[in-house]
């Protein structure tokens, strides 16, 4: 683009001049206004543009001025350039800041050419003009247009270039991001899936401990206690050794040896049947096969000639029990002798030897009451309490015992009634391997006060 030096006189009868407009060549596109003449005022006004010269031209108003004497009497005009001053190199400045002050100045200077052009028009028609001056003004704007239309043309290809550079960095910058964060949800993906596994680890590890008999602090507690008494109650619990704890286990062992060789529990069964314990009534007995009949039954009161082995070791042999029809029954027992009851045990074949556990008794409630010499088959229901009421669980012992209430008297009986409200799943007879009571004998004269 180059620069134009302007000069413009409105009244050419006055003495005085319009200011000149000289522009000199630089290498920062600098703008003087500087006087024509020594006797005329003119204001110096310095106007940056784009690095781009305008060529020099001269309008002069007026019927005696031509183009020839104004470019003569700017040729005679004396200018002193002006020195360029020195730029110190300047920090580099963002891109976008760039863009942003080149579209600037483009604005600018398009802004001061239509200025101009609105001006040029104005005094072209305020102004009587020959015909030959009035073309020149208009080849003149038709140039100006001209140049503003590519100066507009070259504005908008630098300003499409920038949104096309600004678009790619854009779009490169959004698929980097878009990596990272994909990046980033796979590693974190990884990273949850290393923590479902530990987490799933943890877990089977706490449910392996849960399933495994370990102490309670309770037991763990009551071992301490009963390893102390062991010892004498003599020293603290810091001056237990290992060697203390290993002879602590082996007597332990031991009594529960003992303890399975006399009859698996180590207490004293009052309604054994060696021992003078005896049935006395039951429920229908279930027979089948052999022994079927009637015939079998004895001549106490109805009472099968097996009943008695529900009162018998059965040494764990499955099939040694008495079958009693149907999911519901009864078996009433007369005990060796009057006690002050304390336990009773129902005891089923164990589920390691079982064919078929489903015919275990399962609701189950135990009474007794202190028959004397009256009929053992009677059922006086006035001095009939509650011992026991229970439910025998497979899944434990096959030897379960359950202790009297609390809230039963310490009376005495001589008389148990075992009554079964239900079974495991069979629905037509319930089996009763061996049922035992436990207690103790009163002293002889509590005894005797209580009978009389």
């Amino acid at each position: 683009m180059s620069a134009s030096t302007v000069s413009i006189t409105a009244n050419p009868a006055s003495a005085r001049r319009r200011p000149v407009v000289l522009a000199d060549k630089k290498s920062n596109a600098n703008i003087e206004l500087v006087p024509a003449e020594n006797g005329a005022n003119a204001d110096d006004r310095a106007v940056s543009g784009n690095s781009k010269d305008l060529s020099h031209h001269s309008i002069r108003g007026g019927e005696a001025k031509d183009l020839a004497a104004v470019k003569k009497a700017l040729g005679n005009s004396t200018i002193s350039p002006r020195r360029a001053r020195k730029v110190a190199p300047r920090a580099e400045k963002p891109r976008w800041l760039t863009v942003v002050s080149v579209f600037t100045k483009n604005f600018v200077l398009l802004v001061v050419l239509l200025g101009l052009v609105q001006l040029v028009r104005r005094l072209s028609m305020k102004s009587p003009e020959s015909p030959v001056e009035f073309t020149d003004f208009e080849g003149r704007i038709a140039e100006v247009e001209g140049l503003l239309k590519k100066t507009s043309k070259m504005i908008q290809v630098q300003v499409d270039v920038v949104d096309k550079k600004l678009e790619s960095e854009v779009g490169g910058l959004r698929k980097e991001l878009s990596k990272q964060i994909e990046d980033s949800s796979v590693m974190m993906r990884t990273d949850l899936n290393k923590l479902e596994a530990k987490s799933e680890a943890v877990e089977k590890s706490l449910s392996e401990l849960k399933e495994g008999n370990w102490l309670s602090k309770q037991e763990f507690d009551k071992f301490i206690e009963e390893f102390m008494k062991g010892k004498g109650g003599v020293g603290d619990q810091s001056d237990v050794s290992l060697d203390d704890v290993k002879a602590y286990a082996r007597d332990v062992v031991l009594k529960e040896i003992e303890k399975h060789a006399a009859d698996g529990l180590g207490r004293v069964d009052y309604a054994l049947f060696s021992g003078g314990g005896t049935v006395v009534k039951h429920s229908d007995p279930f027979l089948v096969g052999k022994g079927s009949t009637w015939f079998s039954i004895s001549n106490r009161q109805g009472v099968h000639s097996d009943a008695d082995r529900m009162l018998k070791p059965s040494f764990g042999e499955p099939g040694q029990c008495f079958p009693l029809k149907g999911s519901s029954g009864y078996v009433q027992v007369k005990l060796r002798t009057a006690i002050v009851p304390e336990a009773v045990t129902l005891e089923h074949v164990a589920k390691s030897v079982a064919y078929d556990r489903s015919s275990a008794p399962k609701d189950c409630r135990v009474s007794g009451w202190l028959q004397g010499h009256a009929d053992s088959a009677a059922v006086d229901t006035e001095k009939m309490f509650l011992l026991a009421e229970f439910m025998y669980d497979l899944e434990k012992s096959n030897a379960q015992t359950f202790g009297v209430m609390d809230s039963t008297a310490p009376g005495l009986i001589d008389t148990v009634r075992l009554d079964f409200m239900s079974n495991h799943g069979s629905p037509t007879h319930t089996c009763i391997y061996r049922l035992r009571v436990h207690g103790r004998e009163p002293e002889p004269a509590t005894l005797s006060a209580m009978q009389s």
